[in-house]
């Protein structure tokens, strides 16, 4: 293969920009502090180890959770679905086939050795929507590879963009699968560098299966520029160009119509996004916005405590692709260090309304007390119908050691104004243990939502060693563009609907059951119990007398015979006739 030479300039910028910090909180903030520009010339892919096999493993059972709102289970495992003790799997990507959301692919760093830090392209299918995972072993066994990003076209094609390296040649293949995950082609030079990331446009737009991507420039195939694009449906990759803003450590998305939004942190520390609109036309690519500070009010950082050599996560853009109130909405979450509080990690999350143009003051996603827990690997993806879903690794809950994480979640479904309580989703563990002589677990987690919930790709040591798993989050209720249907016989109506005072709920029963009718409020919290008792088969009415209650979007539930059905009521401030 012919590479291109590229010589990082890294020595003599990193001695310009590199100075010393004085922290009070020196485990936690040492690293924390560093320059932004010294951790982009430090932060980048190394080939150093040899490979090392890992002769007799021993196996244990591979880790499942589920619980009414979460599932997990392990993906890196062996032809028996049992974890291989002694190896090492993070930073995973995942891609769903949008024809058939049972059809999952993940991709991840895999360490056959957790003595070596010679990692290759792992991935691994499951045709049961996560049950079942199978691992035929790596893509090019023996290649150093690392940076999985996944991708799927409307067609229910795969693709897998891996980063390659030999110190100093950074470049990108892009292997494609035809069959859900069954074979991979031999792939296909796709330009490259480190932290590239690839998305697929989807939408009805001309650009409907163009590829799209961009990496740092400082570590590229073909510096100084960063980003690229095939229009052929993956055969060949365009020429490199450059982007307004230098992002890097960053994602890239397609909004309604196709037109192209890339985000990440600039060598000052703070949030860019440009857009491009004739990007899916196939021609010269304009950038129609330049450089575009975007306010966190915080920086994306390397090096911290909780991931001494990794990123403490790495800036998401997706946008409000729905026919609701929202569409064309774009949204920006990154973990970041607050300027404001010297917080280590908040996930924070802004929007912009007009395209990009403008964008809001910042919020804060996650709800824990104090300055002094890490709220890492900020993750966000949109659903179809507008509902944006964040995860995160948190830190609050640990006592005996200040590190111990849990996966958390939040959701909106009023395009970013409100969010759901936050809900812990996961046990507790150790990030620090299991390093595959490499200290991190990775750089991302990657999520994709559908109206039905999130697709979640994440890593974990739950089991004592470092893995990667598939996670479905189903939130109480799954979007904006509700549409919920009947699964059962009861027939349940409320009326009037709205109302201001009361409404009669009227449903009607196949056999004596014992009955729970609740009401619920969209972020699924529990307001009032109407009715819990046996009641005979038949017609019955009752009365909600609503005093007390906030105007509102409410749902009133009913349970019996072990189906279940829900009915959207709306409470008004007027008198409704």
């Amino acid at each position: 293969m012919f590479v291109r030479k590229f010589y990082p300039i890294n020595l003599l910028l990193g001695l310009i920009f590199s100075f010393s910090l004085i922290s009070i909180n020196i485990n936690s903030q040492l690293r924390a502090q560093n320059s932004n520009k010294d951790q982009i010339y430090d932060h980048h892919e190394v080939m150093d180890d040899p490979y090392m096999p890992l002769i007799n493993p021993k196996k244990s059972p591979a880790y499942k959770s589920r619980s009414s709102l979460f599932f997990t289970s392990q993906v890196n495992v062996d032809e028996d679905g049992n974890n291989i003790l002694g190896d090492a799997a993070n930073e995973p990507s995942i891609a769903v086939d949008p024809n058939n959301p049972d059809n999952i692919i993940i991709g991840w760093r895999q360490f056959d050795n957790v003595a070596s830090n010679f990692r290759q392209a792992g991935v691994a299918y499951t045709n049961d929507g996560g049950e079942t995972w199978v691992n035929d072993g790596v893509i090019e066994p023996g290649v150093f590879r690392s940076d999985p990003v996944l991708g799927v076209n409307s067609n229910g094609e795969f693709f897998y963009n891996s980063l390659t390296t030999n110190s100093f040649d950074y470049w990108c293949n892009v292997f494609r699968s035809y069959n859900s995950g069954w074979q991979w082609d031999e792939g296909v030079l796709a330009q490259g560098g480190d932290k590239q990331w690839m998305v697929i446009d989807k939408t009805d737009s001309e650009g409907n299966g163009n590829i799209y991507s961009n990496w740092t420039s400082y570590y590229s195939y073909c510096y100084p520029n960063f980003f690229t694009r095939s229009t052929n449906n993956g055969d060949s990759y365009e020429d490199c160009v450059d982007i307004p803003g230098n992002p890097y450590w960053g994602t890239l998305n397609t909004g309604p119509d196709g037109e192209l939004y890339i985000a990440g942190t600039n060598g000052d520390g703070g949030i860019v996004v440009s857009r491009s609109d004739n990007a899916k036309d196939g021609g010269f690519i304009m950038w129609d916005m330049l450089n575009t500070d975007i306010d966190l009010d915080g920086s994306v950082v390397s090096q911290v405590a909780v991931n001494p050599v990794g990123l403490l996560g790495q800036v998401w853009v997706d946008i409000d692709r729905s026919n609701g109130s929202g569409r064309g909405n774009v949204y920006v979450c990154a973990s970041v260090h607050r300027d404001m509080f010297n917080d280590p990690g908040d996930v924070m999350f802004t929007r912009s309304l007009d395209g990009g143009v403008t964008w809001e003051d910042p919020i804060r996603i996650n709800t824990d007390e104090g300055f002094t827990n890490y709220s890492w690997f900020g993750t966000m993806s949109v659903a179809p119908n507008g509902r944006i879903d964040v995860i995160w690794l948190d830190t609050r809950d640990a006592v005996s050691y200040p590190y111990l994480s849990a996966l958390y979640y939040s959701y909106s479904i009023d395009n970013g104004v409100t969010w759901s309580e936050n809900e812990k989703l996961s046990e507790l563990f150790n990030p620090n243990e299991g390093y595959p002589n490499q200290d991190k677990m990775g750089d991302y987690f990657d999520m994709v939502s559908d109206n039905d919930g999130a697709h979640l790709a994440w890593a974990n040591t739950l089991n004592g060693e470092q893995d990667v798993y598939y996670g479905h989050i189903t939130p109480w209720f799954v979007g904006v563009e509700e549409n919920i249907s009947s699964k059962s016989d009861f027939h349940l109506i409320n009326y009037p609907n709205p109302f201001s005072e009361s409404t009669t709920i009227r449903y009607e029963l196949e056999k004596n059951s014992e009955v729970n009718i609740s009401i619920f409020d969209t972020y699924g919290k529990l307001i009032a119990v109407v009715k819990n008792e046996n009641q005979n088969s038949g017609l019955h009415n009752i009365v909600f007398d609503s005093k007390g209650l906030n105007p509102g979007i409410y749902y009133c539930r009913i349970s019996a015979g072990g189906k279940r059905d829900y009915q959207k009521i709306i409470k008004t401030t007027n008198s409704v006739y």
